[in-house]
């Protein structure tokens, strides 16, 4: 190889828009190695075919990506690193709007609104009787997130091969699911009550209830700012003189993977007593 048809890291470096520095840890991770080293000088070459690579590459740390996700953009063919750019920034816009809401739940509890009537509108709905096939478990706050569709993912299959569903999946929180508690939580999918004592996982009538609730977008079910709503669907109830009688619960009513973070997705509900 002829060193007179490579550009020199330095030359490389100023049209890549790169530093040398750079150049060296993206060697180190594999994303950009020469084309030549020489083996007297230790000098690296690269060919000016690379610079596309270079600038890609610069372009996406622009995004702040981290490297093995940048490693992957660039070992996928077009169609593929478009879907992982666009993946990658999808998660980035969710984590923004989970920290935006977060900050807003810091703000409330700082000030010691939790409960605040302005932050959050509270209504109230009646709710029929239910026949719900059940999963309960203890859970921590991190697991939460996972279990809840690995869950209903049971679940769900089940309810369709026996009349669909006839509500919106709920998930229960018979205690707090915090730092120091883990519940236990029940998911509950509403089924068809003429189809008792058909189905082969657990079951239950769930009694009619007046509920109090609020509807929150996916970004504010993030934990802890889901609390949040907690606190003033249950500083509404009190306000109201209103007896709460049954465990929160929250009711999940959209496709979670087909919502962005400002759309409706759940429900903070509490029973009341009539």
């Amino acid at each position: 190889m002829e060193e007179e048809a490579l550009l020199s890291i330095g030359t490389f470096a100023r049209r890549a828009r790169l530093s040398h520095k750079a150049l060296r840890l993206y060697d180190r991770h594999g994303l950009l190695p020469p084309d030549h080293v020489d083996p007297a000088t230790g000098y690296r070459y690269y060919r000016e075919g690379r610079l596309a690579a270079a600038r890609l590459i610069v372009r996406l740390r622009g995004l702040d990506m981290p490297l093995a996700d940048v490693g992957a953009v660039l070992a996928a063919p077009a169609p593929e690193a478009a879907r992982l750019v666009a993946a990658y920034w999808d998660g980035v816009e969710r984590r923004h709007a989970a920290q935006r809401e977060l900050a807003a739940h810091l703000r409330i509890h700082l000030l010691g609104d939790e409960g605040s009537p302005d932050m959050y509108e509270i209504q109230e709905r009646e709710v029929p009787q239910q026949l719900v096939l059940t999963e309960q478990r203890h859970i921590t706050p991190e697991e939460l997130p996972d279990w809840i569709p690995a869950a209903l993912g049971r679940l769900a299959p089940v309810a369709e091969a026996h009349g669909g569903l006839f509500g919106h999946p709920f998930v229960v929180y018979h205690g707090d699911v915090n730092e120091d508690g883990d519940g236990p939580v029940e998911l509950c999918v509403p089924v068809d009550p003429a189809r008792a004592g058909q189905f082969p996982v657990p079951s239950r009538t769930e009694p009619a209830r007046t509920e109090a609730y609020t509807r929150l977008t996916k970004a504010q079910i993030v934990y802890p700012q889901i609390l949040s709503a907690y606190d003033a669907v249950y500083a509404w109830a009190q306000r109201e003189s209103r007896t709460t009688t049954a465990a929160p619960r929250e009711v999940y009513f959209a496709d979670w993977s087909q919502i962005s973070p400002a759309d409706p997705a759940c429900d903070i509900a509490v029973p009341l007593a009539d």
